[in-house]
Order: C-alpha cells, then structure tokens, then sequence
C-alpha cells in the first residue's frame, strides 16, 4: 500500500471543498486505499487547524474527523530532527516521511518544501491522483 504524509492544507481544504482534489485525496484515506502515515506533532497540528473558528466546522465533525484520521493511521514516533523547510513549523511533515519511510507528502504548497525528501516525494494532491491513475493503469 501507497503511505503518504498529508499537509495540514489538505485536511482543511478536504473539509471545506468536498469535490475537490484534496477531498479525493482524504476519501482515499479513510478508504484505505493508500496508508496515512502520521506523528503525534502533526495530528496535535491537525486538530489546532481544524478547531479554527474561522473554519466554521461543528463539533461533531471535529471530532469524527480527528477519530477517522486516529484510526486510519499509521503512526510513528520520528526519531531525527528536520531542518529543510522554508517555514520550520513545517519540517514535522518530513521527519515524518523520515520516520515512516512515505513515497509522497502532498500538499497544496508544494514551494514550501524540497521537491524530495530521501524516498519521499513532495506533490500536490491533482499530481498525487494522476500518479496513482496511472499505477491503476498498468
């Protein structure tokens, strides 16, 4: 199975943009058709984001978002620090990919991080999903 790290913009854009790429992406997830890797930093990340009142999510989607996202993941406790990204705060996602050895971390600003990372490769979520339809292709 597929692991990716997912941005924090994915998760938020999947919740306020159902059709969108991101939103494909998420489906995926809790499908189980590509394996969510994840730290305890970047799900403390996930959940201050989402609660953002500017966000306008209820309660109840709050909390059954966070408990798909706990379930669904694999997760990992990365053991190296990270110095590569152009906003710090960032670096979580690639000690995770680190840590969990994910073929993509995908998200929507691409800019903000090296375009790989050891075997990770960074993509937006519209790349990720040609990338896996063409390895249904074959």
């Amino acid at each position: 199975m597929i692991r990716v790290v997912l941005d924090t913009n994915i998760i938020v854009s999947a919740l306020l943009q159902p059709l969108g790429p991101p939103a494909e992406v998420f489906l995926m997830v809790l499908a189980s058709k590509v394996q969510l890797c994840l730290s305890g930093s970047i799900f403390t990340e996930y959940e201050e984001v989402i609660r953002r009142p500017r966000f306008r999510r209820t309660e109840e989607t709050v909390v059954a978002t966070l408990e798909a996202i706990r379930a669904k993941a694999y997760w990992v406790r990365p053991s190296e620090l990270v110095r590569a990204c152009s906003d710090p705060d960032d670096d979580i996602f690639l000690e995770c990919c680190q840590a969990s050895g994910a073929a993509y971390l995908i998200t929507g600003n691409v800019r903000d991080f090296p375009l790989y990372w050891l075997s990770t490769e960074v993509v937006t979520p519209r790349r990720f999903l040609e990338i896996v339809a063409a390895k249904l292709a074959v």
